[in-house]
Formats: C-alpha cells, structure tokens, sequence
C-alpha cells in the first residue's frame, strides 16, 4: 500500500514538474513576444504582464513541494551537519511537523479567500478581467501538495529518529 501511494505521489509530482517546465517555457515565449512587440513595433500585448504574474505564483507554488521532494531549497547546513545523527533527524522531524502546520493554515486560508473569490466573481480589473478564483486556488493546492510532501518527510525523520534510539550509545 505505501509503495503504491508513493508511487502515486511520485507521479503527481512528475506531472507537477513536467507542467511547471511548460509554464515557465510559456512565459519565455510570451516575455519575448511582449519586448518584441513593445519595442520594435510599438504595440505592446495587453495580456502577457497579467498571464506571466498569475504563472510567476503558479511556478512558486506549485514547484515548492518538488523542491522539498529533492531537498532543493536553499539552507545553510554548517552547524547542524556537525549534530549527531539523533538530532539531526529530531531537527528535520520537527521542522517537517512545523512546515506542514504552516501549509495547512495556508490551505485553510487560501481555500477561504479562493471560495470568496468565486462567490464574489471577483475579476482583475484588466482587459482581459481574468476570474480571481484561477490565480488564488494556486495557494491551496500548491501548499497542499508542499503541505503532504513535509508530511512525507517527518514520517522518515521520525523513522531515522527512532532507529537512532535503537542503536548502541558507541554508534550515534
């Protein structure tokens, strides 16, 4: 059952990545098709500044769980690679514990503001009047997934935790 679910899980985050790769090569095209226009025919696009803001939160939000996956985030790690390992595995169980905390607050507000925006038929103030409810659903469902990956994450430093207190006080 759990090779299944992290298989699973693997798999949504594949699709995660290969779709954030799709988005950040859309806002490379759509970047220099705006400059392009701006400057050398005088006609800028009245979509590219809205679509490339909304897919700049797509790729931070969505992309966070990824980075967690592979420990990708920048950190400095002086002090505690100098811990024993029971520490450090109490560290990354706490910090995993408190991370998806923080993500189920933020799933929780987002959510709300999300449900507010689609009640309200909230729209940018644009030419294209984009609904609000698209850019602020991102929040909940990114945090959901960093929020799950953090959970991943405390489960196997409580794992490396606990096979620490097991082992003889000479190997920690």
């Amino acid at each position: 059952m759990t090779t299944m679910a992290m298989r699973s899980w693997d798999g949504l985050l594949a699709v995660l990545r290969w779709t954030s790769m799709a988005v950040l090569v859309f806002m490379m095209v759509s970047i220099c098709y705006d400059a392009t226009m701006r400057y050398v025919f005088a006609a800028p696009t009245s979509w590219s500044l809205e679509i490339n803001s909304f897919l700049l939160v797509y790729l931070a939000v969505i992309g966070a769980a990824e980075a967690q996956r592979h420990d990708a985030h920048i950190r400095i790690t002086f002090f505690k690679d100098k811990l024993p390992t029971r520490i450090r595995a109490f560290i990354d169980l706490t910090t995993g514990l408190l991370g998806m905390l923080f993500c189920i607050i933020l799933v929780w507000r987002g959510g709300i503001m999300t449900m507010q925006a689609f009640e309200y038929s909230e729209r940018v103030s644009s030419s294209l009047g984009t609904p609000m409810v698209y850019p602020y659903a991102l929040l909940p469902i990114g945090c959901a997934a960093l929020g799950l990956q953090f959970l991943i994450d405390a489960a196997r430093a409580a794992k490396r935790f606990r096979h620490s207190l097991e082992q003889p006080a000479e190997n920690r």
